[in-house]
């Protein structure tokens, strides 16, 4: 099989929550202890650094993978979903997994995952498992998936847990309101192994302190604590809770033997990109018209992004949006710019919403644009449309800016 032909094969033998939905969705760790236990439980043999949260893990994972990099660690980095290509999932040093291992591992357990029922994102879990192990890594960061009590990931013991933040997102999964969110989301603390909770929520931070006092884990609640000055290339206002979460947890870390200095945080903040290849946040992709995009896709995340956005100076605002078909419109809607020209689009997976159906249910709360067919014909629309003191907004769902970058 090549490269090409093995993807494919997983895109269509393994269920793909991105891709599918609720369908591929598994409320058990039985298929993923299972094939750690196939691979002879590389997980065990590496030390792990586990995030979870509902905005921010990713950017916080790639910022902490960018700091022990220029600390000298070996660093494994394990994040999903993919923009561009699936191998971005799986890092060492900010380098992505070679086909060939990719090809390689498939065909080697093909027989097992042909009878195993595995799910997309546990075949994908035990691979990074398996090549972290390969490549002797100093250390692994594991980004939760979905949740974190049932997540497939959720079967190592790190020697750190994050949380960076609870929002109304998976409900249908995690529970409708925060606190049992937060149940979810802490089932990722372990036994006596520290845990830092990056933003101190009202309805949350007494499940986290129940949990973590009856599992007797150490727990740092990074924004009652830090107050740091730090800067990053990652440049939504957003950012600056992650580096907070970040910061406070390389204090933990240096608790623990690791040998981290200022400036390795300093640099590391600074150059997260460059380190670990990171895309798609507050990412500017053009001046003149500004083009901006963003992967946030929440009430939470895109509240904030939204903010930055008003504060900034254009003449007309432009925003090609798409969303997936389980998206609380309702919710996201009232924080959507009404001044702004609408170029919606569907995102191509099969969980995409309709084109029309958006720019119908858009256009009944007061919103003008238009649909179209594909992303980029939405793109190229408001490429031809903006002048140069315009802004071209790109968001409303991760598939959306993958499209783009």
């Amino acid at each position: 099989m090549t490269y090409q032909d093995t993807l494919n094969w997983m895109f269509s033998k393994l269920p793909m929550y991105q891709r599918q939905g609720k369908t591929a969705f598994k409320a058990n760790l039985d298929n993923s202890i299972r094939f750690a236990h196939h691979l002879n439980n590389p997980q065990n043999r590496i030390k792990t650094i586990h995030v979870g949260g509902t905005n921010g893990k990713g950017s916080t994972s790639n910022m902490l993978a960018s700091v022990l990099q220029e600390a000298g660690y070996k660093v494994g980095l394990f994040t999903s979903p993919h923009l561009k290509d699936f191998r971005e999932r799986i890092r060492v040093n900010g380098e992505m997994v070679s086909k060939e291992y990719v090809v390689n591992f498939i065909q080697h357990n093909k027989g097992y995952l042909d009878i195993s029922g595995l799910s997309f994102f546990e075949m994908t879990s035990g691979m990074a498992f398996n090549y972290f192990w390969n490549e002797k890594v100093d250390v692994a960061i594991i980004e939760v998936g979905l949740g974190g009590r049932l997540d497939s990931t959720n079967i190592i013991t790190p020697e750190l847990a994050i949380i960076t933040n609870i929002g109304l997102d998976h409900t249908q999964f995690l529970g409708d309101t925060l606190d049992k969110i937060a149940y979810e989301k802490a089932g990722i603390i372990k036994n006596q192994i520290p845990i830092v909770i990056g933003k101190t929520q009202g309805e949350t931070k007494p499940v986290f302190q129940e949990v973590a006092k009856s599992l007797e884990a150490p727990i740092f609640f990074a924004d009652q604590i830090v107050h740091s000055h730090y800067e990053s290339d990652l440049k939504g206002t957003y950012q600056y809770e992650n580096i907070q979460t970040v910061v406070r947890a390389i204090e933990v870390l240096k608790t623990q033997n690791f040998i981290i200095a200022d400036t390795h945080v300093k640099n590391g903040l600074l150059q997260v990109v460059r380190n670990t290849g990171f895309q798609g946040r507050w990412q500017v992709l053009q001046q003149n018209p500004l083009i901006i995009c963003d992967t946030a896709h929440n009430s939470e995340g895109l509240k904030v992004v939204m903010e930055q956005l008003m504060n900034l100076p254009y003449q007309a605002l432009h925003v090609v949006f798409g969303v997936v078909n389980d998206k609380d419109i309702a919710s996201i809607l009232p924080l959507l710019p009404k001044n702004a020209r609408y170029y919606f689009c569907k995102p191509d997976v099969p969980r995409g919403l309709d084109e029309n159906i958006l720019r119908n249910t858009f256009k009944e709360q007061g919103f003008q644009g238009n649909a179209y067919s594909s992303v980029n014909d939405a793109f190229t629309a408001a490429k031809n449309t903006a002048q140069a003191g315009d802004i071209i907004y790109i968001g409303g769902s991760t598939f959306v800016v993958a499209e783009i970058i």
